[in-house]
């Protein structure tokens, strides 16, 4: 019983350490972020390269599963809608379900599947190359050059990405929505209009800029973890993969209870 409350207890130093280092680290960066200097050409550079590999080189195939996903979802959920006589808050359920719930939800599961892991052995790698020491040298600051823009790039990529999803999802509403409700396709488009909120705009921003700050945040974070053994990079990766898919479910829950309130 000892030993069993003793591993609890060095869990949750673990956990604590873990949870204050990210937090200091992210600090760090946001501090960075708002500094006009960070901003210089090599950083630029950087950071157009990152959109294009995060969010242009993705398009196809996240064009694609969006579709799937996007129409799957719609279906069922004005299905739910009809089998439950609920036809009269179609817009309501669509705009505070799909746009500020599913559609941010889902494009970080598949931007952090994709990115993420590969930003976490990019760092790791260069770590253990020695590659992070060698900019130092040449006085290079590496979280001006590497990790701020890789992290505003998650930020634009996930809020860019999760518009595409919505986009797509409510465009297929569409045609659900004339095959189970007969509803016109002026008729959606009013409803849903009348349904914006800007309250759900506000969510939907606040989430995905907090959703692709801390995938892109942790896995670099991860990365840096990794000691000067090749060994070390997959433990570094799978270490921080299984973080950031914490991260998401904690953001997640943390964000329904926000509204709940």
């Amino acid at each position: 019983m000892t030993e069993f409350i003793e591993k609890i207890g060095k869990a949750s130093m673990n956990a604590t350490a873990t949870f204050r280092d990210i937090l200091f680290f992210a600090f760090t960066i946001l501090a960075r972020i708002f500094q006009k200097k960070t901003y210089n050409s090599a950083m630029k550079m950087v950071l157009v390269n990152q959109i294009y590999f995060t969010s242009v080189q993705i398009l196809p195939l996240f064009t694609v599963l969006s579709i799937i996903l996007g129409s799957l979802l719609i279906g069922i959920v004005l299905q739910i809608i009809k089998n439950l006589g609920l036809a009269e808050y179609l817009g309501r359920i669509l705009m505070g379900l799909v746009v500020t719930e599913i559609s941010p939800f889902v494009t970080v599961l598949l931007v952090a599947l994709r990115s993420s892991s590969a930003m976490n052995a990019e760092i790791a790698v260069m770590k253990v190359n020695k590659e992070l020491r060698t900019l130092d040298t040449y006085n290079i600051d590496v979280i001006d050059y590497l990790f701020v823009p890789r992290i505003i790039n998650g930020v634009v990529s996930v809020l860019l990405l999760s518009a595409l999803f919505s986009i797509l999802a409510l465009t297929s509403g569409m045609i659900f929505s004339k095959l189970i409700f007969g509803m016109s396709f002026d008729v959606y488009t009013n409803v849903l209009l009348k349904s914006a909120d800007i309250y759900d705009i506000d969510i939907y921003l606040i989430k995905c800029c907090i959703f692709g700050f801390f995938i892109t945040l942790i896995p670099i974070r991860s990365g840096l973890s990794a000691s000067d053994d090749l060994t070390s990079i997959p433990i570094a990766v799978l270490q921080g993969m299984v973080k950031v898919f914490i991260a998401i479910i904690f953001i997640e829950v943390l964000s329904l209870i926000l509204i709940s309130l």
